[in-house]
């Protein structure tokens, strides 16, 4: 039996997973969370093999718990449940652990499917997040791509550049990243030293002239 705790502070899409999975003879809803302060104690008190998680829940959102989750020795899998597929909150969920994200778009198709793929080992992505994968796979590529024609910087820094030279501040790289901001400005002040140039206008016509981004 696959136990299941659902934990989204709408009620209606409680129910609704709910009624999905009540369907299937080896699927047991042992429990349902309306905020994520509640998720994270019935979690670790029940313990079931899957907790699906909202992203975007009071108290603590579904990152938060999931962390809480997790640092409180949860033994089972995470299911990520949102209605943005927006690729940061893909990254947070991943670095944390989550073995699936599922857009609550797609919830009645592919709940199910989800679950017994998770449980056996798998992973589970809704179609637009895979193809938001995908093409991140292929943005490092890219990078890493070009960061062998500037033998100077590392990949990681490369990666710093770009961000710089598509305007963001060190506090949205540093976010972007899962960085620190001192982190970000140590690179920062890496990548203007290796290169010999000191100023945002400069870094960005290098950035542009050695293709990172596009004009």
């Amino acid at each position: 039996m696959i136990t299941v705790v659902i934990a989204d502070d709408h009620h209606v899409v409680r129910e609704g997973i709910a009624l999905v999975l009540q369907q299937e003879e080896d699927i047991r809803v042992i429990g349902q969370a309306s905020n994520g302060e509640e998720a994270v104690k019935m979690i670790l008190d029940s313990k079931p093999d899957i907790a699906i998680l909202d992203i975007s829940m009071p108290l603590l959102n579904g990152i938060q718990a999931a962390q809480k989750i997790m640092r409180g020795g949860f033994g089972g899998k995470l299911l990520m449940l949102t209605q943005y597929d927006k690729e940061e909150y893909v990254r947070e969920a991943i670095q944390i652990g989550a073995s699936g994200y599922l857009l609550k778009d797609s919830i009645k198709g592919d709940v199910i499917t989800a679950i017994r793929k998770i449980t056996s080992g798998e992973t589970f992505f809704s179609p637009s997040i895979s193809k938001l994968l995908v093409d991140e796979y292929f943005q490092q590529l890219k990078r890493k791509s070009v960061a062998k024609s500037l033998p100077q910087l590392t990949p990681r820094e490369t990666e710093v550049l770009q961000l710089i030279a598509e305007g963001l501040s060190s506090k949205q790289i540093a976010d972007k990243l899962f960085l620190s901001v001192r982190t970000v400005d140590f690179h920062r002040a890496n990548i203007s030293q290796k290169l010999g140039v000191h100023d945002i206008a400069g870094l960005t016509k290098y950035a542009i002239r050695h293709g990172l981004v596009k004009v």
